[in-house]
């Protein structure tokens, strides 16, 4: 006869119960989710404070554009003709002349910015930026191309000038596609920006050559739009680039939490839920957008793209992407390089914005470089695989 196997009494069972230690997942899990969302309710309001202290930084600067030049508005008078009671003078000065220029400019200040806060996160290297890797500069070559050789006007430039910043980063994405350990396949951030910064020595020597062969006029009005600027704003490209955005932006905020999980890596994000690679490129597609609308406009305004996400990181300080504070510091320097290539030059002498920003983002690259900083950054998944 099959011995029976002996069973605890449902006193035993509840002792038992009484006596087994508590789990430390019980008493640590509700602890550390506490601390987590303080820690993350402490870094959105330190956001929400930042991008306030940005905001009426911008406002101060929009105020000087609009009211500080040879025919200077005070502000009372800048108040009435904002609200539509301005003198004829006022009508033409500020609503004509000025707030044109001062809207283009926070308008694609603001796409730059978010369009290098994104290559940055995504392919996880400081310098991964469309003015680094040559998005901006295949833009630039297909508007110096429809200029100088096939004659287009303003608009058809644009156009040429959207067409080839989306050619050009189509070609070092693909070009930066391989094979990775494990069947997989995908894009590595260090190829990406090393095929890039090729492409763009490659489109720099297109652009001589078409500057070389072109006539003395239409060179210069050439070199003009490849230094960047916002002057000769007009409401159909503000219109153009505002309606860019409001396509754009949405799809930005709801690519946000794609965007943080891919910062924990490809293999985390993927456990996750995050299809890595179909979110990296639809993030890509969308930072690419956003600088050739830019670029179409006010061409390739140097360096704002590459310095307004850092610059928003460190003044956050909590590590987040920072996305909104990025875009108000991108606005502040587009606009502010605008007023001191106007106004704050000696001899009254005014310049292009881009030379402004170039003059800004070129110590910080050489810094970058200097200190290291830009291998740094990466992950060390990339990193790694940039020594094999």
């Amino acid at each position: 006869m099959t011995p029976r196997t002996p069973h605890a009494a449902p006193a035993d069972l509840a002792e038992g119960r009484r006596s087994r230690p508590e789990s430390p997942v019980h008493r640590v899990v509700p602890a550390e989710a506490a601390t987590l969302a303080a820690a993350r309710g402490a870094r959105r309001r330190r956001e929400r404070r930042i991008a306030i202290v940005l905001a009426a930084a911008l406002l101060v600067v929009a105020a000087l554009s609009l009211s500080v030049g040879s025919y200077s508005v005070a502000v009372p008078d800048l108040l009435r003709t904002l609200a539509g009671q301005g003198t004829g003078a006022e009508n033409f000065i500020v609503l004509t002349l000025r707030l044109p220029r001062l809207v283009l400019g926070l308008l694609t200040g603001i796409a730059f910015a978010l369009s290098g806060a994104l290559f940055q996160t995504v392919l996880r290297n400081p310098l991964a930026s469309p003015d680094i890797v040559g998005v901006t500069g295949g833009a630039s070559a297909a508007a110096v191309l429809g200029m100088l050789v096939l004659g287009f006007g303003s608009l058809a430039t644009a156009f040429a000038a959207f067409g080839g910043a989306i050619l050009v980063a189509t070609i070092i994405y693909l070009l930066a596609w391989r094979g990775r350990g494990g069947g997989t396949s995908g894009v590595a951030g260090y190829r990406f920006v090393l095929i890039g910064v090729g492409v763009a020595f490659m489109v720099q020597g297109l652009l001589g050559y078409l500057l070389s062969r072109a006539e003395l006029r239409n060179a210069q009005d050439a070199l003009t739009w490849l230094v960047g600027s916002v002057s000769g704003a007009a409401w159909p490209e503000i219109a153009v680039v505002a309606v860019g955005l409001a396509v754009l932006l949405p799809i930005v905020r709801m690519l946000a939490p794609r965007l943080r999980a891919l910062q924990l890596g490809d293999d985390l994000a993927t456990s996750l839920g995050v299809g890595a690679e179909r979110n990296r490129l639809g993030l890509l597609a969308v930072a690419v957008a956003l600088a050739a609308l830019a670029t179409a406009m006010v061409g390739p305004l140097a360096f704002v793209a590459f310095v307004s996400a850092p610059i928003a990181r460190r003044l956050v300080g909590t590590g987040g992407l920072g996305l909104v504070p990025s875009a108000l510091v991108g606005a502040l320097i587009v606009s502010g390089a605008d007023f001191a290539a106007q106004h704050l030059l000696p001899g009254g002498l005014q310049l292009p914005a881009g030379v402004v920003t170039g003059a800004i983002g070129a110590p910080y690259l050489l810094w970058l470089l200097a200190t290291g900083a830009a291998g740094g950054s990466g992950s060390s998944r990339d990193s790694t695989e940039g020594t094999r």
